[in-house]
């Protein structure tokens, strides 16, 4: 089990659920715009926002907009250690930082003497895509190890001031060597991890491949909290996100849809039928799995470990639970026969 920090009421590591964040990509300064983005964020299941605090502009709009979120706020800081104590005086309920590009160790001892004092977390964050000069000489290029080991050298600088209040991320947009970063460093190290492969590309692609980084970290116990990086709305990251957490078996808030590809059997139109029935039950938060299936040869038994479903025939169809018919119904009542009994569920 791994250690846990508190962000902001927000519990991370030490047997706690994994937690979803993302970043906002509103200007700071935007106050409203912000803390819209919040709003809509913590709808559809946001846990912690991080915000971009650039400047001291920028440090004064994330005050304001602490002061009404309705999320724990992250601060990304890079180069100035001054806007991470400006932040951390606004009501951040988090750091993130690079120790490496802040400046010297007295500037990194500011920064841990603030959190400390105010009992803030700060999350190192070491990127491939910006890893130190040496270490870029001795492993040629931004290796697994190469990123474990700069996290290691920002984590012994804060535990020399006395701060343990840490999370740390190794962030890749290369899949293999993000998974493989955060399986050696848990295996050397119980800090909190916050998982997520960087810089995915778009948004097909990066759904593919936060899928196979995280999802395959997941189930090796590994991951604290996620963030799904997508050139997108911030909240189709936690969409995203939450079918990660559903798929490996992480959550069970929610309707699982499963339905079968369509063959020469299938005689309705059942990627219609599908589509439809994914936005009628989005909004559902029961528990239960649902299928939806092309023929009534199969339709049932490859799906009996469905609490219900519905499987299409020519014309017709009917619905099952369990695995056992329980209603034959015409096609075109269907859907609200089905959504009827999952309302009575």
């Amino acid at each position: 089990m791994t250690r846990q920090i508190n962000v902001g009421g927000v519990l991370i590591g030490g047997g706690a659920p994994v937690v979803i964040q993302s970043m906002l990509n509103t200007k700071t300064t935007d106050v409203e715009g912000s803390l819209a983005q919040i709003r809509a964020l913590k709808t559809e299941g946001c846990q912690i926002a991080r915000l971009s605090v650039q400047n001291m502009e920028a440090a004064r709009g994330f005050a304001e907009i602490c002061k009404e979120s309705e999320l724990p706020l992250v601060a990304d800081i890079h180069f100035d250690y001054k806007l991470a104590l400006a932040a951390a005086e606004g009501g951040a309920s988090k750091i993130r930082i690079n120790p490496g590009n802040i400046g010297g160790e007295d500037r990194v001892k500011a920064v841990v003497d603030t959190c400390k004092d105010k009992k803030i977390p700060i999350r190192i964050g070491v990127n491939g895509g910006s890893l130190d000069k040496k270490l870029l000489e001795k492993y040629g290029h931004p290796t697994a190890h190469a990123l474990v080991e700069s996290a290691f050298s920002h984590l012994e600088l804060l535990e020399k001031y006395g701060f343990y209040d840490t999370c740390v991320s190794m962030k890749s947009s290369t899949v293999p060597t993000m998974v493989e970063s955060a399986r050696l460093f848990r295996s050397q190290c119980d800090y909190p991890l916050h998982i997520g492969v960087t810089e995915t590309g778009p948004v097909k692609m990066g759904m593919i491949k936060s899928a196979m980084g995280i999802g395959a970290l997941l189930l090796d116990g590994i991951g604290d909290t996620i963030r799904v990086s997508l050139t997108d709305d911030p909240v189709q990251e936690v969409y995203a996100a939450k079918d990660i957490l559903k798929a490996a078996g992480l959550r069970k808030e929610g309707v699982n849809i499963i339905s079968c590809p369509t063959c020469g059997r299938t005689q309705i139109d059942l990627i219609g039928l599908v589509n439809r029935v994914d936005e009628a039950l989005k909004d559902c938060q029961k528990p239960i799995t649902v299928a939806v299936m092309g023929c009534i040869v199969n339709g049932p038994g490859e799906a009996r470990e469905a609490d219900i479903g519905i499987a299409g025939g020519d014309g017709f169809g009917m619905i099952f639970e369990k695995g056992e018919q329980v209603e034959k119904l015409p096609y075109d009542e269907l859907l609200p026969a089905l959504l009827k009994r999952i309302e009575a569920f």
